[in-house]
């Protein structure tokens, strides 16, 4: 671990619910900000199925809290007023965000639509050697000019965005995250290893981040409650508890190791993907509400950045981390390569349903979800590809192309789909689901 980084890790308040809040004041100045009374985002607004997946301040006094069913947070609190998830707005709130952290700073690592780690190490330094005579040593000057910077991100934020972000500070990103945890919103908060004995060890074991409830409950029945603990405890035992990895990972956390290596996003020449960190953990009861969403967000990121490259992929690959951070994946071929969305999409549910449905798939072994991501590979610039019928309609649609024989081709493919329809049956064809 090196303590002689600097790292912020910067994570909006409320995300989806100060999203569109903001949205909902930009369109009507004259709305209820959300923010300020018993309002949450998830599930089906009008039947009220589905889970929390953000929450304003005051929701949370009635005790609602996320991921938990709609149905029962309408009972904690029966005005509560629910708003439609809105990726549209979510997809442009983030890109502003992350483009005033770039400004900042050009060693960033988005972690989620709604987070990102900065290493300011640079910029700190910078600052320190421009300061010119200082009383204070270097370590606790470095540590001051970081909360002034923090400062003027959290502030630039709130100002010309109008949502607010926490953001915390230490030397790795465990305990950067760990910081901006602490009390929300619009707050600023340091976590140094010299801090880690007073303000985290006293947090119960399943605040840690990378704790699942599993392995939180597991540790609490038998007695270490508390990340000190764990902390205290030998980790010869906690791998024997946990399995090696598991072990390692627990006990080092809790005593503040982590790692300061922030990874920029770079494009893989081989590969294109995305993934996202879901709000809150999915399981068997949410499923069906909330992963149709999540994927169809990223097939449209990844199939834009295919289109914009001019490339196609023959393989679509979904994968996911479970709630006890392992990795699983699943990918299948394609007859023709793609790069259309509704392609990916309706590829990307049948892999997903494969994955985790089932008796054998990733609930029935009692495992949830905390990320999902989106593959395409195996990469061609088109010389391989057959003509579809999609793909004849969308050729009418170029400008070298009259409207004659814009109507022919249209002719052509509905008699073509007649044809198929009369021989395999009414209904064969259809648009991949949304």
């Amino acid at each position: 671990m090196d303590n002689s980084k600097i790292i912020f890790h910067v994570d909006v308040n409320s995300a989806f619910l100060s999203w569109s809040a903001v949205k909902l004041l930009k369109d009507d100045p004259d709305a209820i900000d959300l923010r300020t009374i018993p309002s949450a985002v998830g599930g089906d607004v009008e039947s009220r199925h589905g889970i929390i997946t953000a929450k304003s301040i005051p929701a949370k006094k009635y005790g609602i809290v996320t991921g938990e069913p709609v149905v029962k947070a309408m009972q904690k609190c029966p005005n509560l007023v629910m708003v439609h998830s809105d990726f549209k707005t979510y997809r442009e709130y983030s890109g502003k965000f992350i483009r005033i952290l770039k400004t900042y700073s050009p060693i960033i690592e988005q972690v989620s639509i709604d987070e990102a780690f900065i290493d300011m190490t640079d910029q700190i330094s910078q600052m320190y050697n421009s300061a010119g005579e200082i009383d204070a040593d270097t370590e606790e000057s470095y540590k001051q000019f970081a909360l002034i910077i923090a400062g003027r991100i959290k502030d630039e934020i709130r100002d010309t965005l109008g949502f607010t972000v926490n953001v915390g500070i230490s030397c790795n990103k465990l305990l950067a995250k760990m910081a901006s945890d602490f009390e929300k919103p619009d707050k600023i908060h340091t976590l140094f290893p010299d801090e880690v004995q007073t303000k985290m060890w006293p947090l119960p074991i399943g605040d840690l981040y990378g704790c699942g409830k599993q392995t939180s409950a597991r540790l609490s029945e038998l007695g270490m409650k508390t990340i000190g603990d764990v902390a205290k405890t030998d980790q010869g035992l906690l791998k024997d508890l946990l399995g090696i990895k598991q072990g390692e990972y627990i006990y080092r956390s809790c005593n503040g190791y982590g790692s300061s290596h922030i990874n920029p996003y770079e494009e893989d020449a081989k590969s294109y993907s995305n993934e996202t960190t879901t709000r809150s953990d999915i399981n068997f009861s949410n499923y069906e509400k909330e992963m149709p969403g999540i994927l169809k967000w990223l097939s449209e990121s990844v199939s834009r950045r295919l289109q914009r490259d001019g490339v196609f992929a023959s393989t679509v690959s979904v994968s996911i981390k479970t709630d006890s951070f392992q990795r699983r994946s699943k990918q299948v071929g394609l007859g023709d390569s793609t790069n259309d969305q509704e392609v990916i999409l309706k590829t990307s549910l049948r892999l997903m349903d494969e994955l985790v449905l089932g008796e054998n798939g990733i609930f029935a072994q009692g495992f949830s979800i905390r990320l999902v991501g989106v593959g395409a590979s195996d990469l061609d610039k088109g010389e391989y590809r057959q003509m579809s019928l999609f793909d004849l309609a969308r050729q009418g649609s170029t400008n070298t192309t009259t409207d004659a024989d814009r109507a022919e081709k249209q002719r052509k493919l509905r008699q073509m789909t007649k044809d198929i329809e009369k021989r395999f049956g009414e209904g064969v064809i259809h648009k991949g689901r949304k």
